[in-house]
Parts: C-alpha cells; structure tokens; sequence
C-alpha cells in the first residue's frame, strides 16, 4: 500500500519535471511546442483515469502528494499559458493543428452553451479566456453571441484579438485587461464563465456580486480532486452568497458549476 503511494507521487513529480523542462526547451526551440503539447495531453489522460482518481482518494490527506500536486499545477498552468501563446502567433499563418487539449475543450463548450442556453441574444463575459480563447471563440462562432474576454495578462489580451480577427470573428468578439468593475459589459452580460485557470475564484465572485445583473449565470469551472493538478479548486462550502442551479461533473478535463445570487445574498 505504501509503495503505491510513492508509485503515486513519482508520477506526479515526474509529470511536473518533464513539463517544467519542455517548458524551458520551448522558449529556446519552437520546435519543443508539440513535445509540451503531448506532454500536457499526457497530464489530461493522466488525471481523468479511474486509477490515478483513486490513488488521490486515497493519498490525497498526505502533506506530500498535496503539495506536488500543487507544484504540477502552477507548471501545468504556466505551460498551457505558453502554449496558447504560440499557437496565437503561428496557427492563423501556418495551419499548425490546435492540439488534443484544446479539441477537446471546443467540444465541451459546444453542450456547455447549449446547456447554458446561449443564443444570438446573448452577451457572455468570459473571464480568464487566454492568448488563444478556444471557448470564446467557439461560443462567438457556433451561438453567434456577443462576447468580451478579459485576461489579466496584456499579451494574452492582444494575442486572442489578433486570433479573433483572423478568424472572422471580431465583430462578435472584444478584448481587455480592465478590471470586472471598470467594464460596463460586466453590467449587461447574460452569462459570465470564468476559466478553470484563474485562481482567485471568490475574489473574482465578489467583484460579480458588485457589478453582474441578478439574473446573470455565472458559470465557474474548477478541478477538485485529482483535477486539482491542471486546474484552480473552487471551495463549495464558501459559497454562500451564491445558489447552485447546476452542477455538471464529468470525465473531462474540468467540472463546471453554475450559480446565480441566492436571495439571502442580495441587498434589500
């Protein structure tokens, strides 16, 4: 039983190792992108597997596994972050295929907005959406919906406007880098999703509380668990201000819940 836990976090520590090192190689050789690309695909089958889901339930209380974990995901996240970041600059020029991760992800947006309900009338905030904002992206093709992304990072700001344009999408789609509450969209959207990849998710709730219209679904995607090791987990019990509509849990790289401002919540 020990030696299964050891087994446990050799993978762990060896998944972040490998990923830190394609990382640096990257940077120095753009050839090194589709080496991170499988390695973070790797990191996807690895942490949707029965076997490593219960080797975490039954290590993850271990000071040890919990902070390797810790470690794979802030390597996984600055990667994923690279990565999308070259692939904004190359994609539109050269036809380099989106990678396994980002496939999948298009295809988990297309029931999410169906499930969400969003249509041509809909104005969707997308908080978190990346240098190459798959979600955004399909979401503005696919529902033909209105949509702002916001990212905290510049670049990423610049590089997914340039992909939107070259998509054809730009009328459809605007870019910032402003806070929630210096965008007046914050105040008309229908729909708010905020990225699996931004950490301070009750921080960003509370600036939603300020400024979102009450009727808003706010969809939140977060990996607890084993998903924890790709994605930022969201602390359910601190939801307070905040009623659960839906809660969708699936073998995908992320779970995604959706909530809207419980009555108590609301000022009277």
């Amino acid at each position: 039983m020990i030696r299964d836990k050891y087994e446990f976090l050799l993978s762990l520590s060896s998944l972040e190792y490998e990923i830190k090192q394609l990382t640096n190689y990257a940077r120095v050789c753009s050839d090194c992108y589709d080496l991170l690309k499988h390695k973070l695909d790797e990191l996807c089958r690895f942490m949707t597997c029965e076997r490593s889901e219960r080797q975490w339930l039954l290590w993850e209380g271990h000071d040890d596994i919990r902070a390797h974990a810790c470690e794979l995901r802030e390597a996984s996240v600055h990667a994923l972050c690279d990565v999308e970041k070259y692939q904004a600059l190359h994609i539109c020029g050269n036809g380099k295929k989106i990678s396994d991760y980002l496939d999948a992800l298009a295809l988990m947006v297309r029931d999410e907005f169906e499930q969400y309900r969003i249509n041509e009338t809909s104005k969707v905030l997308f908080i978190g959406s990346g240098a190459f904002p798959t979600s955004a992206l399909t979401i503005a093709k696919e529902a033909g919906a209105e949509v702002m992304c916001l990212d905290i990072d510049p670049e990423a700001v610049e590089l997914g406007r340039a992909v939107a344009c070259a998509c054809g999408l730009e009328p459809k789609m605007r870019f910032s880098d402003s806070r929630i509450g210096e965008l007046p969209f914050g105040q008309e959207a229908t729909h708010i999703i905020v990225a699996s990849l931004v950490p301070n998710k009750l921080e960003v709730l509370g600036q939603l509380k300020e400024t979102a219209r009450p009727e808003a679904k706010i969809a939140i995607r977060y990996g607890n668990g084993i998903k924890s090791v790709f994605n930022y987990p969201l602390e359910e019990e601190l939801l307070a201000d905040w009623q659960m509509t839906q809660s969708i849990r699936t073998n995908a790289i992320y779970d995604t819940m959706v909530l809207e401002r419980s009555v108590k919540g609301m000022a009277l």
